[in-house]
């Protein structure tokens, strides 16, 4: 399955339009259904980066600074130039702000890995990641939406998302290494739990798109209006990573890695924050799911044009050809 992510998917994503078009009843129920195969797909992610080697991974000073200047000073000053752009409803703005200003944490470990880049330091950086977008995003809301924000977004849906999404799987996920650690028994587990991260993250994205399409009929000309928005934050973000990478003197699995970073969004983690919101801002989530469906699209063109936008050493290169 893991040679076949990408093709896994991309079905995925497709069987979840059919499930949403065939049977649009079942929306309801399955956007219940996103917050436990979410919290499941970010416990087998937690698991695989052990908790002594996130401690070493904070010491990978270069990496992480490159990472948290891409994600919150360039990301924030490129959705801040297209800002202007966006349809006027607020609440179509408030989706794009969601899903534009918070890091992915799942499948950019995999896509990225797949260009070459670093997937275990990104790895590594990802409860680093959740925690800054969490603690960060009603600031940059507020920045962008102002006071009236208050009216719009609650804060209990933001406290509960942290807690599910974050501390208790990556509470769960140091008690099964720790397990494992000490007994054959808990290594098994732990094993075992590591290769379900392709059909969780197949799941996940089936639930997702099948709750949501339903919600498309009615929204066609916003959708279409946001997806330019997301098509050029993909192009843009290339570079900007680039020359963040280039900033920090990365390698270049780090440098590949940072352009993904920077690229790759958190609309799964932030879709339940969407939903949670009031009845006249329902287009939100409309808004975030179809920055999904642009992304992985998107991120499929990235594993063939990273490696070309940032080449390996010549050194590297003669190898490969060698071998």
């Amino acid at each position: 399955m893991e040679h076949h992510q990408v093709a896994i998917y991309l079905a995925a994503l497709t069987a979840g339009g059919l499930l949403g078009r065939l049977a649009p009843a079942a929306g309801p129920g399955l956007e219940h259904a996103i917050n436990p195969v979410l919290g499941a797909l970010l416990f087998v992610t937690f698991l695989q980066v052990p908790a002594t080697e996130l401690l070493r991974s904070l010491r990978d000073g270069r990496f992480l600074a490159a990472a948290l200047v891409v994600n919150f000073v360039v990301v924030p000053l490129v959705v801040a130039a297209m800002f202007t752009f966006l349809p006027a409803d607020q609440a179509v703005r408030v989706g794009v702000l969601l899903v534009l200003l918070c890091p992915c944490v799942d499948y950019v470990i995999v896509f990225a890995g797949l260009a070459g880049g670093s997937s275990r330091r990104l790895l590594a950086a990802t409860p680093l990641l959740l925690v800054a977008q969490m603690l960060l995003l009603p600031g940059f809301l507020y920045l962008f939406m102002g006071s009236d924000l208050t009216d719009i977004v609650e804060p209990g849906p933001f406290a509960e998302a942290f807690v599910v999404l974050i501390v208790i799987p990556l509470a769960l996920a140091w008690a099964l290494q720790a397990w494992a650690a000490s007994r054959p028994a808990g290594q098994k587990v732990a094993d075992s739990a590591t290769t379900t991260m392709v059909p969780l993250m197949a799941a996940t994205l089936l639930t997702v798109v099948a709750s949501q399409i339903p919600e498309l009929d009615g929204s066609l000309s916003v959708v279409a209006a946001v997806i330019p928005c997301y098509a050029v934050f993909l192009m843009v973000m290339a570079f900007a990573g680039k020359a963040v990478a280039r900033l920090f003197r990365l390698d270049v699995p780090g440098s590949r890695a940072v352009v993904f970073t920077g690229a790759t969004r958190n609309s799964l983690v932030v879709l339940p924050l969407a939903l949670a919101l009031p009845a006249p801002y329902a287009i939100a989530a409309v808004v975030v799911v179809t920055q999904t469906l642009v992304e992985v699209i998107g991120m499929v063109v990235y594993v063939r044009t990273v490696p070309r936008l940032i080449p390996d050493p010549p050194s590297v290169r003669s190898e490969s050809a060698a071998h």
